[in-house]
């Protein structure tokens, strides 16, 4: 099992993120900030860290060099909605090893920590959720923020209750 502390100021993404990790068997800790995230690294030592770039207050690069002075063998992938080579290169200047944009799979995110190195065959263009996996997203995101209310979270996205709970029953388990 592997120790993995997920630092995101959208307590709904943690949410959603980390009951999908916790179901492949990872222990996971959150933190909203880059001071609580100091804090909860110092007392749960995690092998792999995954951090927001941009929070309030502080951005998430500043975050980096804290945790490696905790633990040098922290695995450290920064991911972001705001891109930029800029703040990539920053990343992996301070310890980073990897760098990814939202939206992203789990299985992304899985794989980014067992990285070791880079790879010459990254597809230049940029990779797009597809329509499904979105609206999945999407759906579990309102799910968890309505605290797995089917009814409430049927009101919030517009939908009839049973069209709701079909589109759940044909998502596999793994990913609810």
């Amino acid at each position: 099992m592997t120790s993995l502390l997920i630092v995101d100021d959208d307590e709904t993404f943690c949410g959603v993120l980390s009951a999908r990790l916790a179901k492949r068997g990872h222990e996971i800790k959150l933190a909203h900030n880059i001071q609580q995230a100091a804090i909860v690294a110092k007392d749960f030592e995690p092998e792999w860290v995954l951090v927001d770039l941009k929070m309030p207050g502080a951005s998430g690069l500043e975050l980096i060099p804290k945790l490696l002075a905790i633990d040098p063998k922290t695995r450290i992938v920064v991911l972001t909605g705001y891109a930029s080579i800029a703040t990539a290169v920053e990343a992996i200047k301070l310890g980073a090893i990897h760098y990814l944009t939202k939206p992203v799979s789990t299985d992304a995110i899985i794989a980014a920590f067992h990285k070791n190195e880079g790879d010459p065959k990254t597809p230049v263009e940029a990779e797009t959720l597809s329509l499904d996996a979105a609206e999945r997203d999407h759906i579990l995101a309102v799910l968890e923020r309505n605290h797995q209310n089917i009814s409430a979270t049927a009101r919030e996205l517009g939908l009839h209750r049973r069209t709701l709970q079909r589109k759940l029953d044909k998502m596999p388990m793994r990913e609810r």
